[in-house]
């Protein structure tokens, strides 16, 4: 039995709503639940075995097939994270966070292995194969970040490494077949820079039972969110707006793509086939 109050229970955090608290809790979900994007970091080196200990929660990540389509390049070097930033809109705490990953897509290695045995490769032009090294590396960082916050570190990823992934590709010197999926902000948080934790969709907006079930309640839930989350905003000192206003705005035209509407043919510059 959870000793949390409604009103600073976990799950009201995270949804703004008073709800009951499952008989069944833990501390890795209370890291999970924590969860807060954080931006403002301290220049503080990280201990030498931060590293380590993320690459092995990634690598205990869920994998299709057992392929592991995924790697990693880990940055320290001030400069080079300076012209990451750029390539992601000059997002400061890029430059600022000790300790900046990057994400890959890799089906470089799964070519090579192929050629090791003298086999051919046909299976990596494919977009399901794509699709598959996609997921194994969200699943993978997501390990990483959830191994962060448990080691009192704050984390945030950077979508912005898909801004330009041509330039990301020969900054990091990418072979065919490699794409950054994203980046990945990692240090102690600047206790100046505080952030809390944002409210998310209530389960009757995004879980059904047996089969697809978005109807009218479904989306009153999703109306109803847009106070919470405008309290949110306020209390950051973020402009104020309804979240669904922000998401029909996202999802309005090839221009509110922000460049990113090009992807596929992009991929397909780095490698990839997508058949």
């Amino acid at each position: 039995m959870s000793d949390f109050s409604p009103h600073t229970s976990p799950l009201h955090k995270r949804y703004r709503q008073d709800r009951a608290m499952p008989e069944i809790w833990n501390e890795t979900l209370d890291i999970i639940l924590s969860h807060r994007s954080v931006r403002g970091y301290l220049p503080d080196a990280l201990d030498p075995d931060v590293l380590p200990a993320l690459i092995a929660a990634a690598s205990s990540a869920p994998t299709s097939s057992n392929l592991q389509a995924w790697s990693m390049i880990a940055i320290e070097d001030h400069d080079r994270k300076v012209r990451l930033s750029k390539i992601a809109h000059n997002q400061k705490h890029v430059i600022d966070c000790p300790l900046f990953l990057v994400w890959l897509v890799d089906l470089n290695r799964s070519q090579k292995i192929a050629e090791l045995h003298g086999e051919p490769s046909e299976g990596l032009s494919y977009f399901e194969t794509f699709l598959v090294g996609a997921v194994d590396t969200a699943l993978a960082a997501q390990n990483a970040m959830i191994a962060a916050q448990s080691m009192g570190l704050g984390s945030i990823f950077i979508g912005g490494m898909r801004n330009d992934p041509l330039a990301v590709s020969a900054e990091l010197g990418l072979p065919s077949n490699v794409f950054a999926l994203f980046g990945q902000c990692i240090g102690k948080q600047n206790p100046e820079r505080p952030s809390d934790v944002k409210p998310r969709l209530p389960p009757e907006a995004v879980v059904f039972s047996e089969q697809y079930g978005f109807d009218q309640a479904a989306l009153d839930a999703v109306q109803d969110y847009d106070a919470r989350a405008r309290e949110f905003q306020r209390e950051q000192g973020m402009k104020e707006q309804d979240w669904t206003k922000q998401i029909s705005k996202r999802v309005n035209s090839e221009e509110s793509l922000d460049g990113r509407h090009t992807m596929r043919e992009v991929l397909m510059q780095l490698g990839f086939g997508l058949k």
